[in-house]
């Protein structure tokens, strides 16, 4: 699987993006898919994630309420809208999936086999 994600940017505080990601070489039929984001220096974290049903929708707690998952099998895209965004959530932001991970390890990074290359989201105060 190919991972190709876009619609980073520069925003102000209180604003919306919406990221994409885009899959090529495989359906994301049955792919569990999530958001993990970095800032430099520090961790990578989990955002947000869809189980391979699509059934279950996962979110960190600093983005429950603000940020969406959705994912449109159609166009083999996920989607993460993001709302009231905040300074902090300025990081660059990856997509990632895998056809074998159970909903016990969505949310841990090491548990994802394919990664898009990250679009960069800037929040200023």
């Amino acid at each position: 699987v190919q991972l190709q994600a876009s619609g980073g940017g520069v925003v102000q505080a209180g604003e919306s993006l919406r990221l994409s990601c885009v899959a090529s070489g495989r359906t994301l039929r049955g792919v569990a898919v999530a958001w993990f984001r970095q800032v430099p220096g520090k961790e990578r974290e989990f955002v947000a994630a869809s189980s391979r049903s699509g059934a279950g929708t996962f979110y960190s707690e600093f983005v429950k309420g603000r940020f969406t998952f959705s994912r449109d099998n159609a166009k083999n895209t996920v989607y993460l809208q993001m709302n009231g965004l905040k300074p902090e959530d300025t990081a660059i932001y990856y997509c990632a999936a895998d056809a074998s991970i159970i909903n016990s390890s969505i949310r841990n990074e090491i548990a994802y086999d394919y990664w898009g290359q990250g679009t960069l989201v800037t929040v200023s105060s």
